[in-house]
């Protein structure tokens, strides 16, 4: 008798290791998995801009950073309602800062630091949470954070697979054009945005979906069509709505997911892209790491120093085993 509903991943080419560059963009589970690969010290780059959550903020985003966009005093915008703070419609508060100049020295640094991973990454995750977006009414321009404020300012829609597909054959074009040789992987987060209700909830989902699967499609039958690994899609949303369909793999709130599911998850993306001596040295470092973290009451006994000493020894004997580690 089958009492579990075990999604079928597709064989595939894509092979992570420990000398691999994985670059994560999205919403905050694009954030919460890159995590759970840096935290066993893959080499990442998460969400330079900070989270975004629709296809077309962060197509822009992507294309910024393909573009060699430099940022000047145009792109940046003073708070005077609230704390004075200089903003960016286009990236997260995290890059927001108290003077003009500051704020715009720290979107150019986030766009060379992510236009100079890309150029040499391996795979590429895009995690899309929801097809609504904002915009601002007086230039329809849209963007990828409201700092807040006021509003008024803003017109709030659903976009269509159309406008869905467009934007995600824009991001793997804009990747692309930085890296011929990357593999962009999309995949949709399953948290769910029940501030739009849970039809309108799903309405998203679905638009998010269908514009991923178009994209892919049309990509592999353009006459510049790369590999036929090059775009593909892991089913996130998937495992979460059939095999994890359960309360207790939720948060407190119900709507995110507990770190049992987001590391379940993890456990099916390493089964899917890592092989088998891959998945050997993650043991090997996450047995070392749990050694090395190990809690010391007093920094200055003989047992301590000793302890500093073999965490050193087997840190270098590993960086020498793995390629590609760094344990700094």
């Amino acid at each position: 008798m089958e009492l579990f509903t075990k999604i079928d991943i597709p064989a595939s080419n894509i092979r992570i290791d420990y000398a691999s560059r994985i670059a994560f963009f999205g919403s905050c589970f694009a954030d919460n998995i890159s995590a759970q690969f840096a935290a066993r010290k893959f080499g990442v780059l998460a969400n330079p801009f900070g989270t975004v959550y629709n296809p077309i903020s962060l197509e822009s985003q992507v294309k910024a950073i393909a573009d060699g966009k430099v940022f000047g005093e145009e792109d940046v915008f003073q708070d005077t309602r609230c704390d004075g703070l200089w903003h960016c419609w286009d990236a997260h508060s995290s890059l927001s800062a108290s003077t003009r100049e500051e704020c715009i020295a720290k979107l150019n640094a986030a766009a060379k630091q992510a236009r100079e991973f890309l150029q040499k990454a391996d795979t590429v995750f895009i995690t899309l949470g929801t097809a609504f977006v904002y915009y601002l009414k007086d230039s329809g321009k849209p963007v990828s954070n409201c700092h807040r404020q006021d509003p008024n300012l803003f017109t709030r829609r659903m976009i269509s697979v159309d406008e869905a597909t467009e934007a995600i054959r824009g991001i793997a074009t804009s990747i692309r054009q930085l890296n011929q040789n990357v593999h962009i992987v999309f995949t949709v987060s399953p948290i769910r945005h029940l501030g739009d209700g849970a039809h309108g909830n799903n309405l998203s989902k679905a638009t998010v979906l269908l514009g991923i699967e178009r994209a892919i499609e049309e990509i592999a039958a353009s006459p510049s069509a790369p590999r036929n690994d090059a775009v593909t899609y892991f089913p996130s949303y998937e495992i979460v709505m059939d095999e994890l369909r359960d309360y207790r793999f939720y948060a407190d709130d119900m709507i995110h997911l507990s770190n049992t599911a987001e590391e379940y998850i993890f456990e099916r993306m390493v089964e899917t892209y890592c092989d088998g001596t891959t998945r050997e040295n993650m043991a090997k470092v996450e047995k070392f790491l749990k050694m090395a973290n190990h809690r010391i009451q007093d920094e200055s006994s003989p047992a301590t120093q000793e302890l500093k000493r073999k965490i050193q020894a087997q840190a270098s004997e590993l960086e020498k085993k793995i390629p590609g580690l760094n344990l700094v």
